[in-house]
């Protein structure tokens, strides 16, 4: 392993212990067993080494969401589909808690920032486009307004779903709540029928 993977490593593993703002550049190396230096030359800042850790993490945590949307993809009804995997999504939300309590304290020192952070912008984007394909099968490529909607529906329900996770964890939604709560919704949406 080189350098840049320790320092990733060493980032990541800062980050889930100390969290975003009380991460060192020190710590880091130290982590990673590696100067202060090797930050500066494979990533330029503190802050670019953090955030790549971070987007790394974020990425392989995509992976398991894969997995386990695959494993409820032999439900054949699909609200009971959309249950089986809000469920084993909300159960690696908080096997993931630590990752999860970093990313947002990531958001609100972002919050605090004059301008937005635009390398953010395009792993947000992915991000949308992979779970419109990952729940709808739907193509960023060929459907790009549609996967950012539909993308970006479930990613403002996964954000909330995270932070009940976080905040108040006994009372937090359920698969099964969304998927009921979904199903009222689009009952109410539906029109009126003669």
């Amino acid at each position: 392993m080189g350098n840049r993977e320790k320092l990733l490593d060493g980032a990541l593993q800062c980050l889930l212990e100390k969290g975003y703002a009380a991460t060192t550049a020190r710590d880091i190396a130290k982590a990673a067993g590696v100067s202060l230096a090797a930050i500066n030359y494979h990533f330029r800042t503190t802050e670019g080494l953090l955030n790549e850790a971070l987007q790394q993490a974020l990425e392989q945590w995509g992976d398991e969401m894969e997995r386990a949307l695959t494993s409820a993809g032999d439900v054949a009804d699909p609200a009971e589909r959309f249950e089986a995997v809000w469920t084993n999504v909300i159960a690696s939300v908080t096997a993931n808690r630590q990752l999860w309590t970093t990313q947002f304290e990531l958001v609100t020192q972002l919050g605090r920032q004059p301008e937005p952070a635009p390398q953010w912008a395009e792993p947000q984007r992915q991000a949308q486009a992979g779970l419109a394909a990952l729940f709808h099968g739907i193509d960023a490529g060929a459907e790009p307004e549609l996967a950012r909607v539909v993308g970006g529906f479930y990613h403002a329900l996964l954000t909330g779903v995270v932070v009940q996770n976080l905040t108040t964890p006994g009372q937090a939604m359920s698969g099964r709540d969304l998927a009921v709560a979904l199903r009222e919704i689009s009952r109410r949406l539906a029109p009126a029928t003669a």
